[in-house]
């Protein structure tokens, strides 16, 4: 648990300086608890910056558990990616508060929102009001069954612009580009950037990540955080890569405000 705003406010200052951000998404539906352990020790090593935490299935006491055993081996901040209510935990130090925009469901929309707002206030989240937008990633991920939402054709920038403007105005504080744990493919380039032409808050870009140069492909296409997830899993030393590319593209990033 964090004071108010810190979480956001690192996350915004990191947007304004032009830094990139690597998150990690454990997910502790799929993942083995010293996988876990194991891919800990190695974010804290190679230094990232966030740990998400969430599933479309899991319940609450196996997200504290993940998160103990996060905290044994780091101290990087954690971030909660719920899919419902049923996730939340003081024991983290954020919550994503996801509004799924991109689809037509109430339940993800709003519904879920109502439910968790007092529970968030009673655990003392920060919460990070955030737009959620499915894009397709080429399969149905559990993202996207568990929703009942019609992801964003990879191929309609004009389409995931607008969505992202309008979760903007709507007052959210990120925006959340994601084909879905376990995706066959991540955000397209021209997506990204158009989106991120458009908006002047962090752009977190997430799904289908698999090796090196789909992490390049969506950190030059404009994204601000990088999520990455199932290719952790399958291999954690990939890890190593992805680090070291972030740290080498915020060693050459501009001077300059990163602000429109």
């Amino acid at each position: 648990m964090t004071s108010q705003n810190k979480i956001y406010s690192l996350l915004h200052n990191r947007f304004i300086k032009n830094l990139k951000s690597l998150a990690v998404l454990i997910d502790p539906d799929e993942t083995d608890l010293q996988k876990i352990i194991n891919i800990a020790k190695i974010s804290h090593k190679e230094n990232i910056d966030y740990f998400f935490v969430g599933g479309s299935l899991l319940s609450r006491w196996q997200v504290d558990k993940v998160i103990d055993l996060i905290k044994q081996e780091s101290d990087k901040p954690i971030i909660l990616f719920p899919s419902g209510p049923m996730q939340l935990t003081p024991n983290a130090d954020a919550v994503l508060f996801l509004s799924l925009i991109s689809g037509r469901n109430p339940e993800f929309l709003i519904n879920r929102l109502v439910e968790g707002a007092p529970i968030v206030k009673q655990f003392e989240l920060e919460p990070l009001s955030t737009g959620y937008i499915l894009i397709d990633g080429g399969n149905t991920t559990t993202a996207i069954y568990i929703s009942g939402t019609m992801p964003i054709p990879n191929n309609k920038p004009d389409i995931a612009f607008a969505t992202a403007l309008a979760g903007t105005y709507l007052g959210n504080k990120l925006i959340y580009l994601d084909t879905g744990s376990g995706a066959n493919q991540t955000v397209s380039a021209e997506i990204i950037n158009n989106v991120k032409k458009g908006i002047d808050i962090p752009l977190i870009v997430g799904g289908g990540i698999k090796n090196l140069e789909d992490l390049k492909i969506v950190s030059n296409s404009g994204a601000d955080i990088i999520v990455v997830g199932s290719s952790i899993e399958e291999n954690p030393d990939n890890l190593y890569q992805f680090s070291s590319f972030i740290s080498e593209s915020n060693s050459r990033a501009p001077l300059e405000a990163n602000i429109k």
